[in-house]
């Protein structure tokens, strides 16, 4: 598995631990948790820190970018993996702004593939898409 990639996942599972418990642990904490469990060698902890901490503390921004590109689903009926992965993609898409957008959907649309359910990919998919065509 790619190092980026890996690191979005550890993140997407960080957050996913840090929402299903109430947000009342830091997310670092949760986070280095994570990176204990994973089975590969992580060679950039601070990405997955970056990722995971830039989520939380733009929660209230994030949400309501999601709020706005998935009307028809509010944020708190989303599952809380496709929630997490369009957190990581919005934060990294708006706010982190290190890597390609197109990049950026794929690897969101890949991490819903292999966490979510059968339509998680293209539900990722799209919100990521009407907000990447609404800043472009």
């Amino acid at each position: 598995m790619a190092n980026r990639h890996l690191s979005r996942s550890i993140a997407v599972q960080s957050l996913f631990e840090w929402d299903f418990n109430g947000r009342v642990s830091k997310i670092k904490t949760i986070a280095k948790g994570q990176m204990k469990n994973a089975k590969s060698e992580i060679k950039e902890p601070e990405f997955i820190f970056q990722l995971a901490e830039g989520v939380a503390e733009n929660l209230a921004a994030i949400d309501d970018l999601i709020v706005k590109h998935a009307p028809e689903w509010p944020v708190d009926q989303i599952s809380l993996v496709d929630r997490n992965v369009l957190r990581v993609g919005i934060y990294e898409l708006m706010f982190l702004k290190q890597v390609p957008p197109k990049v950026v959907i794929n690897e969101a649309v890949e991490l819903a593939k292999t966490f979510g359910g059968d339509a998680s990919g293209k539900f990722i998919n799209g919100v990521l898409g009407a907000l990447y065509n609404e800043v472009v």
